[in-house]
């Protein structure tokens, strides 16, 4: 039987980088950072799906710069809404599967509990709407796809919170960090476990139609919930014990940003353990993991 082609790109970025290693087994991994594939280069995307044919594109790469976003909107929705409605639609011409990641800034937060895949979505800020418009390019294609929605999302590599807390805790006594925002704090390592659940669940019966039949926004964050604070505090108590900074709570309207954040990111993840059987651990645990291996400080200003 012929291996299958799996296409990651952004695999240097913190869920490509996971990817890349725990995909390994299911296929031939053809992993692409952003020197061999820019997503930026619409041409350069459609080259290289038509070279490579793969079976599976899992796209990793995004833009990410959350507040930088409101200033370089066209730079956003180039990488987040046309490259992957690109990508969507080079996957259907080759009856390939396409997995998609989106976030939690799709909504507004002013729901009072979780959401779920079919709440209506009103994104706050450049980034959300970007990766919204990127939602329905995917959808617009008529392929196979997946789009997993995440929250929160840190790890080892990159610019992250937890990273930058770390930083922060060696050179402060004292820390404010928001407390009026909730949602579920998501280790890299999580998304890409999960994505390969997913994938090893249909390997045996994944022609077009048995992905077709499953196609959707499917929501894949962290157990439980917690808010900045929450995370902040954890990060401390677990890395440095008695020796770490005060962490303050303070309201978001304390801390101003060029991007407006949605008070309320919880997302429900029932869909996709139903669908596939896939749960994920509580945020907490999946902290401590991180810690354990090494999620190193961010040094970058």
């Amino acid at each position: 039987m012929t291996e299958k082609t799996i296409l990651v790109t952004g695999a240097n970025g913190q869920v490509g980088y996971e990817l890349v290693r725990t995909l390994q087994g299911l296929g031939r991994i053809v992993a692409l950072d952003r020197s061999a594939l820019n997503l930026a280069n619409l041409d350069a995307i459609r080259r290289t799906l038509r070279d490579l044919k793969p079976a599976i594109c899992v796209n990793a790469a995004a833009y990410t710069a959350v507040d930088q976003a409101e200033f370089d909107k066209d730079a956003a929705f180039r990488l987040n809404a046309e490259a992957p409605g690109v990508l969507a639609q080079e996957c259907a011409l080759l009856n390939a599967l396409l997995i998609h990641y989106s976030t939690d800034y799709v909504f507004d937060g002013a729901k009072e509990g979780p959401y779920v895949e079919d709440d209506a979505t009103n994104p706050q800020n450049v980034y959300g709407a970007s990766k919204l418009a990127g939602e329905h390019a995917v959808t617009n294609a008529g392929g196979a796809h997946l789009i997993f929605r995440t929250s929160w999302v840190y790890g080892a590599r990159g610019k992250n919170f937890v990273r930058t807390m770390l930083r922060l805790g060696t050179e402060r006594d004292e820390l404010r960090v928001v407390a009026d925002q909730i949602g579920a704090p998501t280790w890299s390592n999580t998304i890409a476990t999960s994505t390969a659940h997913v994938l090893a669940s249909g390997m045996r019966d994944a022609d077009t139609d048995y992905w077709l039949q499953r196609s959707g926004v499917y929501h894949l964050t962290a157990a439980g919930e917690a808010s900045w604070y929450d995370l902040a505090f954890a990060t401390f108590e677990i890395t440095m014990g008695d020796a770490a900074p005060c962490v303050k709570p303070i309201e978001a309207r304390d801390y101003p940003t060029p991007a407006r954040r949605p008070s309320n990111s919880r997302l429900s993840n029932e869909a996709l353990a139903t669908q596939f059987g896939v749960r994920q651990p509580h945020w907490r645990t999946a902290l401590e993991l991180c810690l354990s291996r090494d999620c190193s400080v961010d040094r970058s200003n």
